[in-house]
């Protein structure tokens, strides 16, 4: 692992704590911090009202102050209105940050056709007022496969040799699909969904650290369960999914629907003695714990709050020794 630290690390009971980590993008990447910022939140659809634009550049820089030099966003989140945010925070800033950002099937995307994912790079380079994309990704798959894979992958394969995008990466892809892939062109990173409540990918993420696959894991922090901060009477925002105004939402089903709930704030109330022990908050354990897996190589947290962005970010100075992590895993099962 590649890292940019320096100073000597301070000493807890069960980890280190020292400066910010980095660590190469798979094979052929930029080193990155292992934590990341996701901008997701930021677009305003589905966490509430649009936040205020100054507010949102403030919560950014803070992240950026305290070690992050990369951001996750999409094309989809605010359909557009995130990317034009994190375009506005890089302006402002003198730190030398890495974008990500991808291209999602329609309806909801630009399509998969070669065409259009070139025509959606174009756009986001507009919105974030880039020449070069560090990392483009592809967001899911379509549902239909309408569009050969290979042939949409190939598109990606000629931006990346027109310059206009550093890295190729995929988003909640298959190891099946993923080979698919590297017959054609290296993939550079695969973004899945993984934390202490969702680990049905683990050995995937091993599987692409053997490969020179980077891997950026979203939702570490299970949507706010996993901060310490919420409990039963947690209430949310009507247009904030997590109040349950669209129950059929997978995610909402998954974490917050009211029987699967109490189980996931039981698992929280027992990592606090671990974090109290380690000396860090429950959230930045968590944090610290899935970048500690085979294979990751960071995680994306994001929020519209400059402290909650300091303390995940401070999570990237964590180190978990091996009894520390496996008292963890038996508590997860």
């Amino acid at each position: 692992m590649a890292s940019h630290a320096t100073a000597s690390p301070r000493t807890n009971h069960g980890g280190t704590v020292g400066p910010m980590r980095y660590r190469r993008l798979g094979g052929r990447g930029p080193e990155i911090s292992v934590i990341g910022y996701g901008a997701w939140e930021i677009g305003g659809e589905s966490y509430g009202p649009n936040p205020d634009e100054s507010a949102v550049v403030r919560a950014l820089h803070a992240g950026f102050d305290a070690g992050i030099n990369w951001v996750d966003t999409a094309e989809v989140y605010g359909m557009g209105r995130s990317e034009s945010l994190v375009g506005k925070a890089l302006r402002t800033t003198d730190a030398e940050i890495l974008v990500a950002t991808k291209v999602a099937p329609q309806p909801v995307g630009s399509g998969f056709e070669p065409a259009r994912v070139r025509r959606a790079c174009e756009r986001s380079l507009h919105r974030l007022r880039r020449e070069c994309i560090d990392l483009f990704q592809l967001h899911w798959l379509p549902e239909d496969e309408s569009w050969p894979l290979e042939d949409t992958w190939g598109a990606m394969a000629d931006l990346l040799r027109d310059g206009l995008v550093r890295a190729i990466g995929v988003s909640n892809f298959g190891r099946d699909e993923i080979e698919q892939c590297l017959a054609i062109e290296h993939v550079d990173a695969l973004q899945p969904h993984f934390s202490m409540l969702h680990r049905e990918d683990d050995d995937l993420l091993a599987w692409c650290g053997e490969r020179g696959i980077g891997v950026l894991v979203y939702g570490p922090l299970a949507y706010g369960l996993l901060t310490g901060t919420l409990d039963m009477s947690s209430a949310f925002d009507a247009s904030d999914w997590r109040s349950g105004s669209s129950p059929g939402h997978s995610y909402y089903r998954e974490f917050f629907a009211p029987d699967r709930l109490q189980g996931h704030l039981e698992l929280v109330e027992r990592l606090r003695p671990i974090a109290a022990r380690v000396g860090c908050t429950v959230g930045q354990l968590a944090l610290a714990w899935t970048v500690h897996r085979p294979g990751v190589t960071s995680a994306i947290a994001g929020s519209r709050n400059p402290a909650h962005n300091r303390q995940n970010a401070e999570a990237g100075d964590l180190g978990l020794d091996d009894a520390t992590l496996a008292e963890i895993d038996a508590l997860l099962g």
